[in-house]
C-alpha cells in the first residue's frame, strides 16, 4: 500500500499532547504498545539502503518491501508490499521485487531493530480512522548489545484524512517539543554512515571543460537509473507506464552506444547493445499491445453501441497477448541473463569502456556526433522518389528518432541549439509514429478478422481498420509539413 506520513524527532522526555479537539468530534484513541522485533537484510555493500530500499521481517507481521521514498510536499510517499514467509529466508517474491538494487549480490541479515511502538487513531464520530500517530522508541542492536537509541514519532494519512489534518497534528507536536526529523528511514540510520552512500549509479553533473568521455558516462548513466527505478513497477505490472519508460531508456541506451560509437570501444558497445537489444524485444512486446489496447479502447469510444459491444472480443484478444506477454517478459527479469545484463549496466554507467578520443574536450567532439545521424536522415529523405511507401516512412521516423536522442545527448553541453534540435525532431518523429501506429493497428485488425469465426466480430473489426487506415492516411498527410519544419529549424547543423 502506498504510505504518506510526515516524521518527527523527539527526546525520550517528549510528552505527547493532545490531539483530540483538532477536528470536532474526533477521538483520539490510545492502543496497547506493542513489541516489534525487525530483522533488515541488504547486500554487503548496503545497495538497497542506499537506493532508499528496505527489505525486513518483523516478527509476527512477515516480510516487508519498502521501495524508494519521493517527496510530496512535506509528506513522504512510500510503496510498501509485504509478502508472508518464515523466518530466516526472504521469500522469492520480495526479492524479486528488489532484484535491480542487489542484483548479483545475495542479502543477507545487516541490521536488528527493537521497537516499543505507541500509537494513536484519530477517529471521527462514525469511527473512521484519520490518521495515526506512531510514538516509537528504537533501540539498535549489536549482538545482545544496545548499540543506539532514538525516538521517532510519525503522522500517517488515511484515504479518510481531511486536507490540513497532517500539518495540524505536525503543528501541535512542534509546539510540544517535537523537531524535524531526519527523512532517513530507520533501517538507514541504524546501519550508519554506509546507508547514506550515494546510489551505485548516479547521474553526474556536467562541469564546465567536460570531456567527451564523461558526457558519454552521463548519458548511459541517466538510462541506467531509469531502467532500474522501473524494475519493480514492471513486474507488479500496474501501470503500464512502467514499462515505457523502461522501454524508452534501453532504446536510448542503445541509441547513443551507437552515436558515441567514436568514443567508445567497438566490442565492448556492440556486446552491450545486442543484451540491450533482446531486452527491447521482450519489453516491446507488452508495450506495443498495451498501445493497441489503448487504440482500440479509443476507437470503441466513436462507434455506434452495438459495434462498441462487438469491440470486446477484439479486445479480449488484446488482452490475453498481452497477458501472455507480461509472463514471459516477468520470467524474462526473473532469469540470470537480466540480472547479468544489470551488471554490465551498472559497470557501464560507472567505467565505460572508452577511446582515446574521449579524452577530448566535449564541446569540441559532441557536435559532430549528431551531425552524423542528421546527415543520414537527410540523405534519407532526399533520395525518395514518388510516393514513399509505409517501409520508407517507417525508416524515417527510425532515423528521427535517433537525431532526437543524438541531441537530447549531448544537451548538457551543447545546450539551447540541441535542445531546440531535439524538439524538432521529436515533433517529426510524433507524426511518423502515429502513422506506424495506425498501419501495425489495421494490419493486425485485418488479420483477426480473417481469423474470427463471428460474422459480426470480423465486420467490426473491419470498421476498426478502416478507422486506423484513416489515421495513417491522415499522418501520411502531415508528414512532409512535419519534414519542413524540421528542416526548418536546423541551423548550423547542417
Amino acid at each position: 500500500m502506498p504510505e504518506r506520513e510526515v516524521k518527527l524527532a523527539a527526546t525520550p522526555s517528549f510528552r505527547l499532547p493532545a490531539l483530540d479537539d483538532l477536528v470536532e468530534g474526533m477521538d483520539a484513541v490510545v492502543a496497547e504498545p506493542r513489541q516489534l522485533s525487525a530483522t533488515y537484510f541488504d547486500t554487503d555493500d548496503l545497495r538497497l539502503a542506499r537506493w532508499g530500499v528496505s527489505l525486513r521481517r518483523r516478527t509476527g507481521e512477515g516480510w516487508t518491501v519498502k521501495l524508494p521514498v519521493q517527496a510530496e510536499g512535506a509528506f513522504l510517499a512510500r510503496e510498501e508490499l509485504n509478502f508472508p514467509g518464515p523466518d530466516g529466508r526472504p521469500p522469492e517474491a520480495a526479492v524479486n521485487l528488489v532484484r535491480a538494487y542487489s542484483r548479483t549480490a545475495p542479502l543477507h541479515p545487516q541490521a536488528r531493530l527493537r521497537t516499543v511502538r505507541r500509537g494513536i487513531e484519530l477517529r471521527d464520530p462514525q469511527g473512521r480512522i484519520l490518521a495515526e500517530l506512531l510514538d516509537d522508541e528504537v533501540s539498535v542492536l549489536d549482538g545482545r548489545r544496545i548499540a543506539m537509541r532514538f525516538r521517532e514519532l510519525e503522522v500517517e494519512a488515511t484515504d479518510n484524512t481531511p486536507p490540513g489534518l497532517l500539518d495540524e497534528v505536525t503543528t501541535r507536536l512542534r509546539a510540544a517539543g517535537a523537531v524535524a526529523a531526519d527523512a532517513t528511514p530507520k533501517v538507514a540510520r541504524a546501519l550508519g554512515p554506509g546507508a547514506s552512500a550515494p546510489p551505485d549509479v548516479c547521474v553526474p553533473k556536467l562541469l564546465a571543460g567536460a570531456t567527451a568521455g564523461e558526457a558519454v558516462r552521463r548519458a548511459i548513466a541517466a538510462s541506467v537509473v531509469r531502467v532500474i527505478q522501473h524494475d519493480a513497477g514492471m513486474r507488479l505490472d500496474r501501470d503500464p507506464e512502467d514499462v515505457h519508460q523502461a522501454r524508452v531508456a534501453t532504446r536510448r541506451l542503445r541509441s547513443d552506444l551507437r552515436t558515441f560509437r567514436g568514443l567508445v570501444e567497438p566490442e565492448w558497445a556492440a556486446g552491450l547493445r545486442a543484451e540491450l537489444g533482446w531486452l527491447a524485444d521482450v519489453l516491446g512486446m507488452v508495450r506495443d499491445r498495451d498501445v493497441m489496447l489503448q487504440r482500440m479502447r479509443r476507437r470503441a469510444e466513436g462507434l455506434p453501441e452495438p459495434s462498441r459491444r462487438r469491440v470486446a472480443a477484439v479486445l479480449a484478444t488484446l488482452q490475453t497477448d498481452r497477458t501472455q506477454a507480461q509472463a514471459e517478459l516477468v520470467g524474462a527479469l526473473r532469469g540470470a541473463r537480466y540480472v547479468g545484463l544489470l551488471d554490465s549496466l551498472v559497470e557501464a554507467a560507472n567505467v565505460p569502456v572508452l577511446l582515446p578520443e574521449a579524452d577530448n574536450p566535449a564541446r569540441e567532439v559532441l557536435p559532430r556526433l549528431v551531425q552524423r545521424p542528421l546527415r543520414a536522415l537527410t540523405r534519407q529523405v532526399r533520395t525518395l522518389h514518388g510516393t514513399p511507401s509505409e517501409e520508407d516512412l517507417h525508416q524515417i521516423r527510425i532515423g528521427a528518432k535517433r537525431v532526437r536522442y543524438a541531441a537530447e545527448a549531448v544537451t548538457p553541453v551543447v545546450g539551447r541549439r540541441a535542445r531546440a534540435l531535439a524538439r524538432a525532431a521529436t515533433g517529426l518523429q510524433e507524426v511518423l509514429g502515429e502513422h506506424q501506429d495506425a498501419v501495425v493497428a489495421e494490419q493486425w485488425l485485418r488479420a483477426w478478422a480473417q481469423k474470427s469465426r463471428s460474422v459480426a466480430a470480423a465486420f467490426t473489426a473491419g470498421e476498426l481498420a478502416g478507422l486506423e487506415r484513416a489515421a495513417a492516411e491522415e499522418a501520411r498527410a502531415h508528414w512532409r509539413r512535419a519534414w519542413r519544419s524540421f528542416s526548418d529549424g536546423l541551423g548550423g547543423w547542417v
